[in-house]
């Protein structure tokens, strides 16, 4: 938990329009819409904000005129290139010059955005993930990052849902049905038991593994958590019941593993060879989160000679999927679309969750979703 010493004075009024009150008086927001999240709805949100002035809102567009199979490539390159590598809304560096706050959803936050604001009090963005954010360059100028995860509750369902579908081949045995066979054998016969009778483990502790152990505590299923970011007292303060370890006994004792840590340099590509031979041969790996954390050769390496019992991914290196990617020959895989996140509601009211937390930052200066000065 991080108290931000906030350099401007807010009250909690509710933010109006402006009806010709004079630039000098006004907070500018700029909002930039994309192809999952309107200008519109941020616009929306903008106006709930309770700050220290009436406010006006300007809006961009970044690819909101594309497909969403099209918009989809753009959410992957983003994620792998970062912001200083895809293009920034035409105009917009103007704009920035005179902003007091500024919120997106996927749209790049690049350091030639960030420098040319020169008053910029505070970013946020309506999603877990930074890969869209240069995160240094905000804290070379001071500036705080508010994030809200949209989708945390559906990933959390999701990935709980994986878990009974890799151990006990729901999705396999309807792929055969659906083939005209009726098959009953499945590479994991022999280890085919109930979830209570298994011990989880999870790598990395943020909002959505909050939610996954909740829902495992729910379920009477031990828990082993790998995270350099809690204690065993933070987590009965927060209600969550798991047993901090080190990650190599994670890896070693869990008869399934799910990733929900956030890539870093440090490590992109950490579930390797190392750590998948520590697995039981019985086990399973659940990848809901990035797939940088996990090394696609060595994973495909265990699965194809039996070295762990199976996977359950729903984030891929290359997204859509080659077709003749090796992957797609193993009998011991459950794969998914990347859709973990995707329910009506999550991602189009977004903005107005962010609005709430932003709201409650500048009120008291803390907030669980503050990303940076950390």
């Amino acid at each position: 938990m991080i108290v931000f010493k906030i350099k401007i004075t807010f009250y909690a009024g509710k933010a109006i329009k402006n009806n010709g009150v004079s630039r000098l008086n006004m907070s500018k927001v700029v909002v930039i819409g994309d192809g999952l999240v309107s200008s519109s709805t941020l616009e929306e949100a903008a106006y709930q904000l309770n700050i220290e002035k009436p406010i006006e809102v300007k809006k961009f567009e970044w690819y909101s005129n594309v497909s969403l199979d099209e918009f989809r490539t753009y959410i992957k390159l983003i994620e792998t290139r970062g912001p200083e590598n895809v293009e920034i809304p035409k105009g917009i560096l103007k704009e920035l010059e005179t902003a007091d706050y500024l919120l997106v959803h996927y749209a790049p936050i690049s350091r030639q955005m960030i420098e040319s604001a020169k008053q910029l009090k505070l970013i946020g963005t309506c999603r877990g993930g930074m890969e869209h954010v240069n995160l240094k360059a905000c804290d070379e100028k001071e500036i705080p990052v508010i994030h809200v995860i949209r989708n945390a509750e559906p990933v959390a369902d999701f990935t709980i849902g994986l878990m009974y579908a890799e151990t006990r081949n729901t999705a396999r045995s309807h792929h055969h049905i659906m083939k005209g066979e009726w098959t009953n054998t499945f590479a994991n016969d022999s280890y085919k038991t109930t979830l209570s009778n298994l011990k989880v483990g999870i790598f990395g502790l943020g909002h959505i593994s909050k939610l996954v152990i909740k829902r495992l505590n729910a379920l009477g299923i031990e828990v082993l958590l790998h995270s350099q970011h809690t204690n065993s007292e933070k987590l009965k303060r927060e209600g969550l019941k798991a047993e901090i370890v080190d990650l190599e006994v994670l890896f070693e004792e869990s008869d399934i593993v799910s990733l929900h840590a956030r890539v870093t340099p440090k490590n992109t590509n950490i579930v390797n060879q190392g750590l998948i031979n520590l697995m039981k041969p019985s086990s399973y790996l659940i990848n809901t989160a990035r797939p940088e954390l996990l090394n696609k050769g060595d994973l495909i390496d265990a699965l194809k000679n039996r070295r762990i019992a199976g996977a359950a991914l729903d984030v891929f290196w290359v997204e859509p999927i080659d077709p003749n990617d090796e992957i797609l020959t193993l009998d011991n895989v459950t794969l998914t679309s990347h859709i973990a996140g995707d329910t009506v509601d999550a991602i189009p009211r977004s903005p107005y969750l962010l609005s709430k937390v932003i709201n409650s930052f500048l009120k008291t200066g803390i907030s669980d979703m503050l990303v940076n000065f950390k």
